[in-house]
This record gives structure tokens, C-alpha cells and sequence, in this order.
């Protein structure tokens, strides 16, 4: 229903902006199995999980967001009406993203970019952001797309481990994060290989 809304408000005209989340684009609420899937709003249903990517394609939502909320294992691991909504996702988000899309076929690596980094920067007006450009900021993630990885929340450098996605196997590895030009994160692995 808020797909439908939005495409309306767009077709007539109207300044709105919608958004999606990794989990929201993964999970149905069918895999919920305690309170670390308790997010807001809750996981639906597998109809609604389809009509979320298709808005997203078809551009009634326009972008992905993290939704990033760390919460402590003992915070997350009370009984599901007592436990905080959210889950962790800034370390997991793209290569659940890439491994289930771009892997499986149905987007471009250049779509995710775009979902991910160019159109929210756009969005909000970050003029030097969103795109590698001359003269834009030299924020960038490196990804190894030759690198399976798993999931593995206590590898996380979030105090947060909530995360349903615990063990999942995914297509790629992050191996750098770089921000203003400079490293503020490598891989131990790559590190290791001096590349």
C-alpha cells in the first residue's frame, strides 16, 4: 500500500521520497524466528517483500537505506514484546544485497551502486558525494566480488551483533573502507596479503 502511494504522489507530481532496507528486501515474516527479526516495521509477507523490490525497480521507492540499529545481545535477547525494535546492518547490508541480486541475476552491480550511494546522495543534496568523480569526496567501499564471505556477527567492529543474518554466505567480501581519502578500515585477510 505504500509502494501504490508513492507511485501516485510521484505521478502527480508531488516532492516524496520513499525507501527500502536490506532486511525488508531479504526477509518475510516467515523467517522470523525470535525477537533479533523484530524490526520496524515489521517483516511481511512474501507478496509484500516482492512488491517492495519491484517499487524499488520500477522507481516508486528510490533508494535503500541501512536503517542501522545496534542494540546488545542481552537488550535484543528478552521475549519479542519486550526486546527493541531493529537490527544491525551497516556490515552486512551490500554483500546480502550483491550475493541475493547481482549474484542471483535480477540487478546490475551498477543498480545496487546506484540504490545505495548515488541516489540517496543526490537526494539530500551531498553535492561531492554519491559518485567517483574528480573533485568529489573519496568516500568508497572496495568489494571483492571474487571473495565468498559469511556473516559473522562477532567479527562486527558495531558494538551492535544483533542481526538476524548471522551465518549467511554471501558472494563477496568487503576489504576497505575509505573515507575523505583515507583508510579508516582494511580487512585482516587482505592486510595479510599486502594488496
Amino acid at each position: 500500500e505504500s509502494v501504490d502511494a508513492l507511485r501516485e504522489a510521484k505521478a502527480a507530481g508531488q516532492d516524496v521520497t520513499g525507501e527500502v532496507t536490506a532486511h525488508h528486501l531479504l526477509l518475510e515474516d516467515k523467517d522470523v524466528q525470535g525477537p533479533m527479526w523484530k524490526m520496524n516495521p515489521p517483516l511481511r509477507s512474501h507478496e509484500d517483500r516482492m512488491a517492495l523490490i519491484e517499487g524499488l525497480e520500477s522507481g516508486a521507492l528510490d533508494f535503500i537505506a541501512n536503517d542501522h540499529a545496534p542494540h546488545t545481545e542481552e537488550e535484543k535477547n528478552q521475549p519479542m514484546d519486550k526486546a527493541p525494535f531493529g537490527i544491525v546492518s551497516l556490515e552486512t547490508a551490500f554483500p546480502l544485497l550483491y550475493t541475493e541480486f547481482v549474484k542471483g541475476g535480477r540487478w546490475s552491480l551498477e543498480q545496487l551502486v546506484h540504490w545505495m550511494s548515488t541516489a540517496p546522495a543526490r537526494r539530500f543534496g551531498l553535492e561531492d558525494t554519491g559518485d567517483i568523480l574528480p573533485g568529489y569526496r573519496a568516500d568508497l567501499v572496495l568489494v571483492d566480488e571474487n571473495r565468498p564471505g559469511i556473516i559473522d556477527k562477532t567479527t562486527f567492529l558495531s558494538r551492535g551483533k544483533n542481526t538476524p543474518f548471522d551465518k549467511w554466505p554471501t558472494a563477496c567480501t568487503i576489504v576497505e573502507t575509505v573515507c575523505e581519502g583515507r583508510t579508516v578500515w582494511r580487512d585482516t585477510e587482505t592486510e595479510k596479503k599486502g594488496s
